[in-house]
C-alpha cells in the first residue's frame, strides 16, 4: 500500500506567543484546534477530532520548522526542545529555538504580531468522510504528525489532485452519494476559472 501524502494545514492562532522567561526564549501555542470546521480547502472542509494526535506524540519524532523549511529546524522532540501534548482545545506544543539569527528574528516578528499563525505537516492514518450539501467533510481521527510550523502565510491551496484523492475515498464509503460528482465538478470548474485568469494575465505581460 502505498504511503498517504504528505499534508499541511495552518491556522491563525491568538495563543501563538514568544517569551523570554528567565532569559530563556520560548515559542508556544496551538499547532491545531479540535472539532472547528476549516475553510473550503478545495471542494472539502475538515476537522479534528480529539485524540488526533495522542498515539503519534508519544512514538514520532517531530520537528519545529520555520514555514516547513527544513533548513530552519527551531527545536525537536529527540532532542528534548520541542514538547507537544493533547489538552480539551487542540495541540499544544512549546519550542526552545536555537540562538541563531532566523530564531532571533522569529522572535521579534512574533512579539510584533508579524506572524500569527500556525501549520502542521502530517500524514493520514484514520479518517471519516461524509457530506453537506455538495461539500465533503472530512474528520481527521488520527494523524502520523511531522512536523509544527510558525507560518508566514497560513494558505496551502489544495490540487485538484488532492481533491480527486478525497473525492475517491469519499465515493469507496458512500457508493451511493452523488456529492462526490458534484465536488468533481465544481472543482473542474474553479480550475478552468484559475486557468483562463493565468492565461490572460500572461498575454497581459506579453502585450
Amino acid at each position: 500500500m502505498p504511503k498517504p501524502e504528505t499534508e499541511r494545514r495552518s491556522l491563525t492562532i491568538k495563543e501563538l506567543r514568544a517569551t523570554t522567561d528567565g532569559g530563556t526564549p520560548k515559542i508556544a501555542g496551538y499547532a491545531a484546534v479540535f472539532g472547528v470546521w476549516s475553510e473550503d480547502l478545495g471542494g472539502f472542509r475538515e476537522s479534528i477530532q480529539r485524540g488526533a494526535f495522542a498515539s503519534t506524540i508519544k512514538t514520532a519524532d517531530v520537528r519545529a520548522l520555520l514555514n516547513h523549511d527544513a533548513n530552519h529546524v527551531l527545536g525537536r522532540t529527540k532532542s528534548g526542545t520541542l514538547s507537544l501534548r493533547e489538552d480539551d482545545t487542540g495541540l499544544w506544543f512549546e519550542v526552545t529555538p536555537p540562538d541563531t539569527q532566523v530564531a532571533r528574528d522569529l522572535l521579534t516578528s512574533i512579539q510584533r504580531g508579524d506572524i500569527d499563525q500556525m501549520s502542521f505537516g502530517f500524514r493520514t492514518v484514520l479518517d471519516d468522510y461524509s457530506w453537506n450539501g455538495d461539500t465533503i467533510r472530512r474528520v481527521l481521527q488520527e494523524v502520523e504528525l511531522l512536523d509544527v510550523s510558525p507560518v508566514t502565510y497560513p494558505a496551502y491551496p489544495q490540487t485538484s489532485a488532492s481533491v480527486r484523492s478525497h473525492v475517491i475515498q469519499l465515493q469507496q464509503q458512500h457508493p451511493n452519494s452523488q456529492a462526490a460528482e458534484v465536488v468533481v465538478a465544481n472543482e473542474m470548474k474553479r480550475q478552468a476559472a484559475f486557468d483562463l485568469m493565468s492565461k490572460r494575465l500572461q498575454l497581459a505581460e506579453i502585450e
